[in-house]
């Protein structure tokens, strides 16, 4: 028998300013569905997923949820004025007796829930709002970028908590990995239509570029036929005139339906100058030592970067990945050691935080008041790479249009915001790029591009980011930082670090700092022993996941014992018998991996 679905929207129309998002949407969740919700930025996926939340009301159309179903949606700008801490909001709907779910939560996430909500910055309120989600666990959960903000470590954990979750779920994000690994489905919005394939989002871009050929195939059909009508209409509808009105409708019928159709949205022209050539050492750190009271950043650290290498920072958040960049360009000055920067360098920077952008002031004066840009006299031009250019062209060239021109930055969504700063980053030469961050809130098309543009680029890129993806496809060496001063470099990128990084050992045996150089060439060692380092690594987890486990199991049951849970509260009996059956099929899982893993050690 089939289960009636979760969610659903029917004949949905949304217009905001005058143009229309959405018009006769319709789309069903069905339980169990894991979706991914991909388009460009802008296209409107954040506010599809407010609709399915129900929180934006739309002009037409009905939003159906059957009755003791939950939705669940992660907010990207909570409310916390009501809450002292951020585990007291993160915790304000769980039912009594219930916060453990938080604290396991809490600790995947590397989320604190006793920081204060006056002192907590914006990426701690987007994990609490994460965490919140997943604690109270509904039956259908909207994640919209829940990777932002969080560290690769915490993204696996993500990654496989919602591998075995049982919720349904649909998914907004641009980490590539994180789709593949979790998406059954795809949701394609493209020019307010929404698309659905019944398959993961390996495979999406390839199912894309095939929509639309078909497409453009289908304009071209139509075009020819305009062209042929409007002759006949030109060199035969005189003497055939009153026969002939139908012919000149349908005529009229085809240029209306050519003109409703929506052009595709172009790419941003993205181009970097890498300008004066540097010399060929770019960096040299030698002894590194860096701290700031207890909390060593680096210890003993030795770096060099050649012209032309990309080397990506990986680490945990808060282990100091941006002081340390700072410290390689002179921004930063170590307590001991030096670094020698090369000759010729011209640094462009991409910060994290976007403080390089003026919230309040609009996107013509975050172009040309800049002085490095500014062309004296020409308020309304911007130096690109020493050429003038009108600067609504230039935001053309990005992707904005021209009304957006002479609003503020602060108006511009996430994504946006990133493509300007880019769009100030790559007016300027350089031959040595900082990029902190930069694939926040950016959508596949202009990751896509970026990397393109990083793969033509003669300079050298010093990157941080959480996308393993993205580190793959451009870092030539990634420098591990794990805390404690301890850093390492590897060649290659995230999945040639994660095969090649040792097995952990106790604090009592691990030295207090490892040097690192960007090697020219290196060869991965075999594991050591009958394990890979990824089963060795879960051997030690194991123990870990089967006491937590264990534990939950040990609430859930004291809960169950109520014999008056049924009748006083079915719905809760049913979801706690759900996660105890869950749980105890998890446990019993993980025990018979620890020991088949245990006897191979």
């Amino acid at each position: 028998m089939a289960r009636a679905p979760l969610l659903q929207l029917s004949g949905i129309s949304l217009t905001f300013g005058g143009n229309p998002v959405f018009d006769d949407l319709s789309l069903t969740v069905q339980p169990g569905d894991r979706i991914a919700l991909v388009g460009r930025n802008g296209s409107g996926k954040s506010t599809l997923m407010k609709v399915m939340a129900g929180l934006v009301e739309a002009d037409r159309g009905t939003r159906t949820v059957p009755p003791g179903v939950t939705v669940g949606y992660m907010e990207q700008e909570p409310d916390l004025s009501r809450f002292a801490t951020l585990g007291d909001f993160a915790a304000s709907n769980l039912p009594e007796g219930q916060d453990y779910r938080l604290a396991v939560v809490a600790e995947g996430l590397k989320f604190n829930p006793a920081t204060p909500v006056a002192t907590a910055s914006g990426g701690e309120r987007r994990r609490a709002a994460l965490a919140k989600l997943l604690a109270e666990a509904p039956e259908l959960m909207l994640l919209d970028e829940p990777t932002n903000h969080l560290d690769i470590q915490a993204i696996e954990w993500l990654e496989a908590e919602l591998s075995t979750t049982r919720t349904a779920f649909v998914l907004i994000s641009h980490d590539r990995a994180f789709l593949r690994a979790l998406s059954k489905a795809t949701l394609w919005i493209d020019r307010g239509e929404v698309r659905r394939r019944d398959a993961g989002f390996e495979g999406f871009e390839e199912w894309r570029e095939t929509v639309w050929a078909e497409e453009d195939e289908a304009r071209h059909k139509l075009d020819r036929k305009i062209k042929h009508e409007a002759k006949w209409a030109v060199e035969g509808i005189s003497a055939r005139r009153k026969r002939n009105q139908g012919r000149v409708r349908a005529l009229q019928a085809l240029r209306a339906e050519r003109k409703a159709q929506i052009r595709r949205q172009g790419t941003a022209a993205f181009a970097l100058d890498s300008g004066p050539t540097s010399g060929k050492k770019v960096i040299e750190a030698v002894g590194l030592t860096k701290a700031y009271g207890d909390k060593t950043i680096v210890k003993g650290f030795d770096l060099r970067v050649l012209r032309g290498d990309r080397v990506a920072f990986v680490g945990p958040n808060g282990v100091g990945k941006t002081t340390l960049l700072k410290m390689l360009t002179g921004e930063v000055q170590p307590n001991s050691g030096t670094v020698t920067l090369g000759t010729n360098l011209e640094i462009a920077v991409f910060d994290q935080t976007r403080t390089r952008l003026d919230l309040e002031a609009s996107l013509w004066d975050n172009l040309t008041v800049d002085p490095l840009m500014r062309v004296s006299g020409a308020s309304d031009q911007v130096m690109v790479r020493g050429t003038p250019k009108h600067v609504v062209a230039y935001l053309k060239d990005f992707l904005f249009d021209e009304a957006q021109a002479r609003a503020p930055v602060r108006s511009l969504s996430g994504g946006e915001r990133a493509r300007l700063l880019l769009a100030k980053l790559m007016a300027q030469p350089s031959n040595l790029l900082i990029l902190d961050e930069p694939t926040n809130d950016l959508d596949v098309e202009t990751l896509d591009l970026l990397q393109d543009i990083l793969g033509d680029y003669d300079g050298t890129v010093l990157l941080v980011s959480h996308d393993r993806d993205f580190i793959d496809r451009v870092a030539t060496a990634t420098v591990a930082m794990e805390g404690e001063g301890r850093v390492q470099a590897y060649p290659g990128g995230w999945s040639d670090y994660a095969a090649q990084r040792p097995e952990p050992v106790e604090a009592t045996e691990r030295p207090s700092a490892r040097s690192a150089t960007v090697p020219a060439t290196a060869k991965s060692e075999a594991p050591k022993g009958g394990l890979s380092f990824t089963e060795r690594k879960r051997l030690e987890d194991l123990p870990d996941l089967i006491a937590r486990l264990e534990s939950e199991i040990g609430k859930l049951s004291q809960l169950l014992a109520d014999p008056e849970l049924f009748t006083r509260e079915p719905v809760k009996f049913r979801k706690a018998t759900e996660a105890l059956t869950e749980r105890q099929t998890a446990l019993e899982a993980a025990e018979t991996e620890w020991l088949e893993l245990a006897e191979r050690a």
